[in-house]
């Protein structure tokens, strides 16, 4: 944490002579003959750290570029008298961005459908059963033209909600984009989704159609989701229409009650030939509702405006990804992540988008990889979970598969260990760059991470994305360099939230993001700007581990646990602040069959007292069946706390936002049974040697 640390191994470095010029060397190349041509008498700026100060102290410079560079089509042009049509005025929350232009997604996605570029390939649509449907972007606007003008008769229009219940397939994807090209609303919940987790996200945003899958494979089992339909047609009395994607079963229906009932074969076939138009809408114009975890109340509804996604994945996709024509992208996910948002937006910068409906590990761990070797991916998006498993399971993909075309590799939603970052540079060599990149659902995009003209050290994220303006801040809200700090930004970026939904005073979103450090937001990670330029997050800052004064992120810690071999999962929770005078460091463990709880324990003590502290060996080590997850995999760290405080499990979590609430029982019987009487685990616990706090 301190900056007297080693410098870590550099892994992946820029090709200095690469066969082609990448898309962030064309922009720089295409920025100096803008600004030659219009006189402003500047270079460019000639390393990626400078291009960056430029990025966020010039927004109206930089954000109107992307779109020149890019070629946005503008319906209206932006009001003139701003200069290059970007924004009056960065205050946070509340920047307006293009003031007056208007703006399409969907025009964008698929504008590489007409004329004699139509038969380039927009979609692999993969599923676990081994089907596979291939779609051009010419016939994918053919099928987004026929289910926009059903969507229409059902009186659909600008404004109005369409929501799928749907798996990541390209029927979610015509969907979304369909209900774009309207500039109606689009949001979506993952078929594996509970019912009270769909209802409470779908109900509150008041939705007019449902488009939602029968069933789906995961893990060779296969899952009829008819009877959630059900619940959710009953639940959501705003709904006029439902369309039933039939994915498993051909046969499948449903009862023409309360509303009526068509298939996506029957509305496809009715619309066929539809000419496919895109609505003019304003740049800040709802495109999607994303959600919160939900994890201690309802979901709060995360609106994202046309103008702003379209912008930052511009960026982010074809800047900093290098993607474009000719390259195949996979990021597993399904809809109910940002990262599908994301994956989707890949047909922005005219890549191949391929999906995958089903388990990463069935029916093999290396299922990712044969994927990536069946469908030419050249740029393979994963979790660092499923990295870690990787790396534990011993796994050699490039000796099993032909991965010649991939180049990246990239990680998100958790920190990746410098183990992770070590396994990836040793199987595939330095002709992949990794990139663990962090960012969130609130602004989905990451404003970390990798680019093609930064370098990649182990355990570290290589820098911030152009146009985000990341600080790490004390508690005095003051910006410190080499420590650890509040990850903020500083600026404003088009994709952060135009609202929450039912939100009218913008009172919720203030207080989520800038009641710390007013005008300033701060996001909820620990972070560490290195003297390189790079970044390392160390966890939730609101879970932080606080022992004997020095303050350190989770990630830190689960990097040092997880890495033994017969720890599957783990949970750590600091108990200071939640009711004890002296908080208690407590580690619940997910171990391997077969494993010796004390002879894993002696290691991690070890472990953890070499390569963190004496302090952060913790005072009691218990072993539970799983660690409580999110429906999009994250731990449920704070909610746990404030379970073992005595909070009462309603107020401190919804069973519904988990994907295995039954993890909490062993957590709640603790708290219930009194932290020194947890007779419901007291016989897996066993101390460490020595309190933490005696070191």
């Amino acid at each position: 944490m301190a900056g007297d640390e080693a410098v870590p191994r550099m892994l992946w470095q820029p090709d200095p002579r690469p066969a082609l010029p990448t898309t962030m060397t064309r922009y720089r190349q295409w920025l100096e003959r803008e600004w030659s041509t219009i006189g402003e008498g500047r270079s460019i700026p000639e390393d990626p750290d400078a291009l960056h100060r430029w990025s966020v102290t010039d927004l109206a410079g930089f954000w109107s570029s992307v779109a020149r560079f890019f070629e946005v089509r503008f319906h209206r042009a932006p009001d003139e008298e701003l200069p290059r049509g970007a924004l009056p005025t960065a205050t946070m929350p509340g920047t307006r961005w293009f003031p007056g232009a208007t703006v399409n997604y969907a025009e964008h996605a698929l504008r590489r459908g007409p004329g004699k570029q139509n038969q380039d390939l927009a979609i692999v649509d993969t599923r676990e059963d081994g089907r596979i449907e291939r779609y051009t972007f010419g016939e994918l606007r053919i099928h987004v033209a026929a289910i926009r003008a059903y969507l229409v008769d059902l009186g659909v229009g600008k404004g109005d909600r369409v929501v799928g219940l749907l798996p990541n397939s390209a029927h979610a994807v015509v969907a979304l984009l369909a209900a774009a090209s309207l500039g109606a609303v689009w949001s979506s919940c993952s078929p594996d989704f509970g019912v009270r987790a769909v209802v409470d996200r779908f109900r509150q945003i008041e939705p007019t159609v449902l488009i939602a899958v029968d069933g789906y494979q995961y893990g060779g089992r296969f899952v009829d989701v008819r009877p959630t339909i059900a619940r959710l047609r009953a639940e959501i009395p705003s709904l006029r229409g439902t369309v039933l994607v039939q994915r498993v079963d051909p046969q499948a229906t449903l009862p023409n009650q309360p509303h009526r009932v068509v298939t996506w074969l029957d509305a496809l076939q009715h619309h066929w030939g539809s000419r496919l138009h895109f609505e003019s809408v304003a740049f800040d114009h709802p495109l999607w509702v994303l959600y919160s975890s939900g994890t201690t109340g309802l979901p709060k509804g995360i609106v994202h405006g046309h103008g702003g996604i379209l912008l930052e994945h511009l960026k982010a996709l074809g800047l900093h990804s290098d993607l474009g024509p000719g390259q195949r992208f996979l990021w597993y996910t399904t809809t109910g992540w940002m990262m599908w948002n994301y994956l989707v937006s890949g047909l922005l910068v005219g890549s191949t988008i391929v999906l995958y409906d089903g388990s990463p590990a069935y029916p093999e761990p290396a299922r990712l990889w044969e994927l990536a070797e069946d469908h030419r991916v050249t740029y393979l998006g994963t979790s660092a979970a499923y990295l870690q498993s990787c790396v534990k399971k011993a796994l050699h993909p490039v000796e099993q598969f032909g991965l010649h075309r991939l180049r990246v590799l990239g990680s998100t939603g958790a920190p990746l260990s410098a183990e992770g970052f070590d396994w990836v540079a040793e199987e595939f060599g330095p002709g992949v760059q990794l990139a663990s990149v962090s960012g969130g659902t609130d602004l989905c995009t990451a404003f970390l991470g990798a680019s093609p003209d930064r370098p990649v050290w182990s355990g570290e994220l290589s820098g911030p994305l152009l146009g985000a303006s990341v600080e790490a801040y004390d508690e005095s809200g003051q910006p410190v360099y080499d420590e650890v700090g509040e990850l903020v930004l500083t600026e404003p970026m088009p994709s952060m939230p135009v609202a929450f939904w039912n939100d009218p005073d913008g009172s919720r979103l203030t207080s989520a993001y800038f009641e710390d450090f007013p005008g300033v937001w701060r996001h909820g990670d620990w972070i560490r700007r290195t003297p390189r330029g790079s970044c390392v997050i160390y966890g939730r800052s609101d879970s932080t581990l606080n022992r004997g004064g020095v303050r350190m992120g989770t990630a830190e810690f689960y990097r040092v646990v997880e890495q033994d071999s017969d720890v599957l999962d783990s949970l750590v929770i600091d108990t200071s602040g939640v009711g004890e005078p002296v908080g208690r460091l407590l580690c619940f463990l997910v171990l391997a069959e077969g494993a010796v709880r004390d002879e894993v324990v002696d290691r991690l003590c070890g472990g953890l007292r070499r390569e963190l502290s004496p302090r952060h060996v913790p005072d009691l080590f218990a072993v539970v069946g799983s660690v409580p997850r999110t429906l999009n995999g994250k731990k449920c760290e704070v909610p746990v706390k404030k379970i073992l405080a005595g909070t009462p499990v309603e107020r401190a979590v919804s069973r519904a936002a988990l994907s295995n609430p039954e993890a909490l029982e062993p957590f709640i019987r603790w708290a219930q049974d009194g932290s020194s009487q947890a007779t419901a685990l007291e016989a897996t616990v066993s101390a460490a040697d020595g309190p933490a706090g005696s070191a």
